[in-house]
C-alpha cells in the first residue's frame, strides 16, 4: 500500500515537469546554392520572415532557380555592395507576389552575406533576390523617414561560401550593357550561372 501510495506520488511530481518540456523546434532548412564560380549556402530564416522565407522556397523546391543567372552587381568599394540574381520577371517562372515583411517586424538586419527582395512597391515582390556583402542599414525599414520607409524584405543568410559571393561581386561589369535600359555599367561582363539550388537534409 504505502509503495502503491509512493509511485502515485512520484508520477504525480512528474506530470507538472513533462507538461513543461515543449519540443524543440525544428531547424531553419538550408539551401545551396552551386553556381558557375562556385557553391555557397544559406540559412533560411522560415521562424523570423515566414512570408518571404517560404516564398524562396517555393522558387528552390519548383527548381526554378536552375539555369538562371547573376544578373547585376553593384560594387560600391572594396567587399561592399550587393549581388542579384532571379527569374528576371520571366512570366512562366514567376509566382505571385507576396506580401512585404519589414525587418522592423522580421528582425533581420541587413547585415553581411542577408539575402533580400529587392522590389518596386511594398507587396510587389517575387522571385528576385539580393546578397548583401558589407553590412548595409539603409535597406531596413526606417520609420522615422518620410515616404515609403518600410525598407526591404530580409529573409536568409549566407552560411557558408561567402567568398563565391564576393567573386561574384568582383568579376567585371560592362560599362555599356543594360536590362532592358537598366543597370547601366551594374551588368556583368560575363553572368554566373545558377547550376541548382537544393535545399540540404536535416
Amino acid at each position: 500500500m504505502i509503495r502503491t501510495m509512493l509511485t502515485l506520488l512520484l508520477v504525480l511530481f512528474a506530470l507538472p515537469a513533462m507538461a513543461q518540456t515543449a519540443p524543440a523546434p525544428a531547424p531553419n532548412p538550408r539551401v545551396a546554392i552551386d553556381t558557375s564560380a562556385g557553391r555557397f549556402v544559406v540559412e533560411v530564416y522560415l521562424d523570423k520572415a515566414p512570408i518571404s522565407a517560404k516564398n524562396f522556397l517555393r522558387y528552390v523546391d519548383a527548381k526554378r532557380l536552375d539555369g538562371i543567372s547573376f544578373y547585376r552587381t553593384v560594387k560600391v568599394a572594396d567587399r561592399f555592395g550587393f549581388v542579384q540574381f532571379g527569374v528576371q520577371n520571366a512570366p512562366a517562372k514567376m509566382f505571385p507576389a507576396i506580401r512585404h515583411e519589414p525587418t522592423s517586424v522580421t528582425g533581420i538586419k541587413h547585415l553581411d552575406g542577408t539575402l533580400s527582395l529587392p522590389r518596386l512597391a511594398p507587396g510587389s515582390a517575387r522571385g528576385e533576390f539580393t546578397i548583401m556583402v558589407g553590412d548595409q542599414p539603409s535597406f531596413d525599414a526606417d520609420p522615422s523617414k518620410p515616404g515609403d520607409n518600410l525598407g526591404y524584405a530580409a529573409f536568409a543568410r549566407v552560411v557558408e561560401g561567402m567568398d563565391v559571393v564576393v567573386k561574384i561581386m568582383d568579376a567585371p561589369t560592362s560599362p555599356s550593357k543594360t536590362l532592358q535600359g537598366s543597370f547601366k555599367g551594374e551588368v556583368p561582363e560575363a553572368a554566373v550561372k545558377v547550376i541548382s539550388a537544393r535545399r540540404l537534409p536535416g
